[in-house]
């Protein structure tokens, strides 16, 4: 009761609340992230039957950055409601051994399709499509790939821009170009 009170307490202040736990594979977990088979195809299945897109969190254990987003970014209330009402987010593990399945069908342990796609540092954000050939791996079938730990508002700007779907032609503008036009945004909204 003392928690749940001082949380409410921490949610009506704007502050950010610490809702990340180390699970048994010494990976942070969130409320919103989903413990799924890790089938990536009934995962993105699922993305869409909710209307989300698919967004997978690659981490390991012990990685000071992923703690770093955990504990100060993630928990930014405007952040967190907004990954949660917009995206499906499915955590996997750099060295992991459980099994996961690519959209290509390929079923290996998490940390040799880590390898296959290349990933090389966590936190990695790997943002997939609506849909995905199925002779696609994930990270060819990216449509935006954030290695690397960033502050609250380039985090935010990144997942609006997917969720915009900035990144498609048609739309025309960069993730660089987007992001300084939402910080001018944000600047001359604070100088009002």
């Amino acid at each position: 009761m003392k928690r749940a009170l001082s949380i409410l307490v921490l949610l009506l202040l704007g502050a950010p609340v610490s809702a990340a736990e180390l699970g048994d594979d010494g990976l942070h977990k969130t409320p919103w992230m989903r413990d799924t088979f890790k089938d990536l195809r009934e995962d993105l299945e699922e993305a869409s039957g909710e209307g989300k897109r698919l967004v997978l969190f690659i981490e390991q254990q012990g990685c000071i950055y992923c703690k770093k987003m955990h504990e100060e970014v993630f928990p930014q209330p405007d952040l967190a409601t907004y990954i949660e009402e917009n995206f499906f987010v499915v955590q996997m593990d750099l060295h992991g051994s459980t099994t996961a399945t690519d959209f290509d069908g390929q079923e290996e342990e998490q940390r040799a399709l880590m390898r296959k796609w290349g990933i090389l540092f966590t936190p990695t954000l790997v943002f997939l499509p609506e849909e995905v050939s199925e002779d696609a791996t994930a990270i060819q079938a990216a449509v935006a790939v954030m290695p690397g730990a960033f502050s609250k508002s380039t985090t935010l700007d990144l997942f609006t821009w997917v969720d915009e779907k900035r990144y498609d032609l048609e739309n025309g503008e960069d993730f660089q170009r987007y992001h300084a036009r939402r910080i001018q945004e944000r600047n001359n909204v604070s100088q009002d």
